[in-house]
């Protein structure tokens, strides 16, 4: 909208496209396209400016309302109370921060609400969160306290000091997340040796296993060796110096350098495997593994190398190695010989957290038995780990599958949609349909 400020004598017609108007000494005319409106400045600018500020007004209120309703979902539901509102708006924000932040652990809400911890397996929550037996001659026990400083076990095996076991300090016994890891490792018996291998595992329920058979872990080696390698392939394994120094005698020389001052600039990858294909095109063929790169016009990207097709399906379709765990667990007779369990079966025990408000004793979570104490105090939880012949064994087989729909669980009385308790015949004819 233009104005035109002036102070003349304007003579009007009211079917004039034009006026005339006399400033001060010339008279002037001033001709429009089309017939305009002449209004009074006087009565009309409050009502102009009452306009504006309604339309204003209106303009603030609908931008804060489509701050506080973006999409339209509570105009849609007819919830027009700005505070609540507004209090929804601020709830449906912290559940997307949520989202965000299990999305930074999880792979996806189904994952998270299994307890699942790993980002390779499909496990439960029950199969990691808790006390569970490790065949390495040990119980691990996984707790989630993110408000915890301190975690540790006590009971009766213990004498209850929450110093005897606890979690390690650092990433091994308390990560980012809040999980708690404590080991309980078994006790070695008087005049019994620690076992040789590392990674040597038990088997709790049989007395004997493959590792009983008295088979040394040399002779498991060879026979892995022997099964997976291939004539001529083992024999780096055999020499496992001779890779580095073949590959240190391409890049320097027969007499290369000894010491950083005689050691010049390395060549680049690509003009090193240049100069080794150039050197080694005339070699005859060999049932080894092809370290060809194939040129496909692409630049050369050294963490994305294209190998040979034939020998890429080769080692694809080999069986993996002997699992040289499994072949040497020995049973349940070797591991009470040389052991003796951290935790007995039927142990007393809790969990003890150290927190910001002092410290504190739980029941745990994922307990598998709890007895409640004889003295009306807080219960506590019974480490269930019997016998092979006192284990419980199941005396029938799953029923099978049904073909139908089944029912899990129902509330029969909240089942209807009038206010009143919905009878089974209710339930029946309206609520299952």
């Amino acid at each position: 909208m233009n104005s035109l400020s002036f102070q003349p004598k304007v003579s009007l017609h009211p079917n004039n496209s034009f006026f005339l108007f006399q400033p001060r000494n010339i008279p002037r005319r001033i001709t429009f396209p089309r017939k305009i409106k002449v209004v009074c400045s006087a009565t009309e600018r409050p009502k102009q400016q009452k306009q504006q500020q309604q339309s204003k007004r209106k303009k603030n209120v609908k931008d804060g309302e489509k701050g506080i309703d973006p999409v339209g979902f509570l105009t849609k539901n007819g919830i027009s109370h700005k505070q609540f509102a507004q209090f929804l708006r601020e709830r449906h924000k912290s559940l997307k921060d949520l989202i965000d932040e299990i999305f930074n652990r999880h792979i996806n809400l189904q994952e998270m609400s299994s307890g699942t911890t790993s980002l390779a397996l499909p496990v439960t929550s029950f199969e990691i969160l808790g006390m569970h037996r490790h065949p390495e001659h040990r119980v691990d026990y996984m707790e989630w306290a993110p408000g915890a400083r301190y975690c540790a076990l006590v009971g009766d095996f213990n004498g209850w000091l929450p110093t005897e076991n606890c979690a390690r300090e650092g990433h091994l016994g308390h990560d980012d997340y809040g999980y708690w890891f404590i080991i309980l490792e078994d006790k070695l018996r008087e005049g019994e040796k620690p076992d040789e291998l590392y990674f040597q595992q038990y088997n709790y329920v049989d007395d004997y296993d493959k590792g009983d058979s008295g088979v040394s872990i040399d002779e498991i080696f060879k026979k892995a060796n022997d099964e997976y390698w291939e004539p001529g392939e083992d024999r780096f394994v055999k020499n496992r110096f001779e890779v580095p120094a073949k590959l240190y005698e391409q890049i320097f020389g027969p007499n290369g350098p000894q010491t950083l001052e005689e050691l010049e600039d390395i060549p680049d990858a690509e003009t090193r495997y240049k100069a080794w294909k150039e050197q080694h095109k005339d070699d005859p063929p060999s049932n080894l593994p092809s370290y060809d790169v194939i040129d496909n016009g692409k630049e050369y990207d050294i963490y994305n190398v294209v190998i040979d097709p034939v020998s890429q399906e080769k080692f694809r379709a080999k069986k993996p190695p002997l699992a040289y765990w499994f072949e040497t667990r020995k049973g349940r007779k070797a591991w009470l010989k040389k052991y003796a369990p951290a935790i007995p079966h039927g142990s007393k025990y809790r969990v003890y957290f150290n927190t910001p408000s002092g410290p504190l004793e739980r029941l745990p979570a994922w307990a598998t038995y709890v007895q409640p104490d004889a003295d009306g105090n807080q219960a506590f939880a019974i480490h269930w780990e019997p016998p092979p012949e006192e284990a419980y064994k199941w005396k029938n087989s799953r029923p099978s599958v049904p073909q139908s729909l089944r029912i899990y669980e129902c509330h029969v009385g909240i089942s209807g949609s009038e206010p009143k308790i919905s009878s089974f015949n209710d339930f029946i004819e309206k609520a299952t349909p």
